[in-house]
């Protein structure tokens, strides 16, 4: 089981908000990207929500490994998938939901590089002090550190904080508890009940 961390639950409306803000933010710099390209699995939603609010069509992904499941992070960042566009002279417009570290973004800043773009600009939803990498543009920072659990990553990162199916407490009441003393996490009792029955429990 995860040893005690902070954790903030992101919902769905803040995340349409957040990403509001990005595309205000992105228009108002007078950027306008011919594709957006989302760094996966993260990225994905939020590199959706930006095509429609900034009126662009031209989408797709590369998928970059740095947390291998859950809050649990391999040492280096690395290119799992590569680009498979041709990206050549275009301005693109890379998305991540979090800038923690920063490895992700480098990394997906120097792949791109090689594909020989006009441009690159990079944007994600919540910047994070703690990294060493600054984005063009970000929607909130997040001064004191916790982890952020985005709607679409609370089954897997709950599960993972229980210890999966091998260390789970016995009882879903159990399980209430430890992620509210150890995550400071509050589920509804079906949001949990769900997870314990993805996890076999």
């Amino acid at each position: 089981m995860t040893e005690q961390m902070r954790c903030e639950l992101i919902t769905w409306s803040s995340v349409e908000r957040l990403c509001l803000r990005l595309a205000g933010l992105i228009s108002a710099s007078g950027y306008r990207p011919d594709l957006i390209i989302a760094i996966g699995r993260g990225g994905y939603v939020p590199a959706r929500l930006l095509c429609d609010y900034l009126g662009i069509m031209n989408l797709t992904s590369i998928k970059i490994e740095h947390y291998l499941a859950g809050a649990d992070r391999q040492k280096q960042a690395l290119v799992r998938y590569p680009l498979k566009a041709d990206i050549r002279g275009m301005r693109v417009l890379v998305v991540d939901d979090v800038n923690d570290t920063g490895d992700t973004l480098a990394v997906a800043r120097q792949h791109l590089q090689a594909f020989q773009p006009a441009e690159i600009r990079i944007a994600v939803m919540c910047q994070k002090v703690t990294t060493s990498f600054i984005p063009d543009y970000y929607a909130r920072k997040i001064l004191k550190w916790r982890w952020l659990i985005y709607p679409w990553a609370v089954h897997e990162d709950v599960a993972g904080f229980l210890g999966g199916p091998a260390e789970a407490p016995a009882t879903q009441q159990q399980a209430r508890a430890v992620l509210a003393e150890k995550f400071h996490i509050v589920l509804s009792r079906q949001r949990l009940r769900d997870i314990y029955t993805s996890m076999g429990r």
